[in-house]
């Protein structure tokens, strides 16, 4: 392995060529940086989301078998069992983690794709300049990220109700758009 002055090696970033790019920075700075972050909303979401349902749906079976059993702790068990079950629905009404986990994921899967193209200079990059690339790289993931933005707080204040401005572009799979 040979190293550099920075104390890294050429082989743990194979096609970084010295000095790194404005590119290489924005890609492995900013871009990373929001495709972890979006992945690791996706994951906390996801995991909220089948939470909430899991207690919906085995609580809301049960609660009609306690409530047939002769047994003095299966009314009030099923009383507080349907006051969770209440609470499960309610808090999933308020919080929207399935619109939230959708979102995410498909931000995250959207940004994944733009490296991708960026990289192999396909779709969108194919014959640009790298200036030219890297200017539609950074407008189409700021693009996305703010499409993002505004469609969790669409869901977090219209009630899930689903917007109509934003929709996804002609040629790119999950990408969002605003109409004019």
């Amino acid at each position: 392995m040979s190293g550099t002055d920075d104390g890294q090696s050429l082989e743990a970033h194979p096609a970084v060529s010295r000095p790194v790019t404005a590119a290489h920075d924005y890609v492995e700075g900013r871009l990373s940086q929001y495709q972890k972050w979006y992945d690791k909303k996706a994951v906390k979401t996801k995991a909220m989301h089948l939470r909430m349902r899991t207690v919906s749906v085995v609580g809301g079976a049960l609660v009609p078998v306690l409530v047939n059993l002769d047994l003095s702790f299966a009314k009030l068990t099923a009383t507080v069992l349907s006051l969770i079950v209440v609470g499960s629905v309610s808090l999933e009404s308020v919080y929207r983690y399935r619109e939230q986990w959708k979102n995410y994921r498909s931000t995250e899967q959207l940004l994944g794709h733009e490296r991708v193209y960026f990289e192999t200079k396909v779709g969108p990059y194919s014959g640009l300049s790298e200036s030219e690339a890297f200017t539609t790289l950074v407008a189409r993931i700021e693009s996305a990220i703010a499409s993002e933005n505004s469609a969790t707080l669409n869901v977090m204040t219209l009630g899930g109700q689903v917007s109509t401005d934003v929709q996804a572009p002609h040629g790119i799979p999950g990408a969002r758009r605003e109409l004019r």
